[in-house]
């Protein structure tokens, strides 16, 4: 049996994947051998970088808490871990958003964190 290589299913398909592809250069968008390449590379792409979006978001605010806390004398993990003792049930995202935009508030973290700090070992102090 022949081959279809113009049928319904075969043009829509094309066209499909030439609207998909819009915007790209030259060849990339009009001859269907490298239209296709690129379209199933664009998803890879678009498939990787919505899981390493996450990651840079949780870097970012990572970032901005610890600048934040340095700012107030204290250092990113003690603070997360004063917080954990404290029962504080916070996000990095929201903990970024009240450091960048509400001191005020991100003050009183640091003030109870700095409650909740663990005492430091007596066998450290002695070495």
């Amino acid at each position: 049996m022949v081959r279809a290589r113009s049928g319904k299913n075969t043009t829509a398909f094309r066209r499909r994947l030439r609207k998909r592809n819009q915007g790209y250069f030259l060849g990339r968008k009009n001859l269907f051998k490298q239209a296709l390449i690129t379209a199933i590379r664009a998803g890879v792409f678009a498939y990787r970088d919505r899981r390493q979006r996450k990651r840079l978001f949780r870097r970012l605010w990572i970032l901005r808490i610890n600048a934040a806390c340095r700012a107030r004398g204290l250092k990113y993990s003690t603070f997360i871990a004063a917080l954990q003792r404290a029962r504080v049930d916070l996000d990095r995202k929201a903990l970024a958003e009240l450091a960048v935009h509400d001191p005020v508030a991100f003050d009183e973290l640091v003030r109870l964190a700095r409650q909740h700090l663990p005492a430091p070992l007596a066998s450290a102090s002695s070495a």
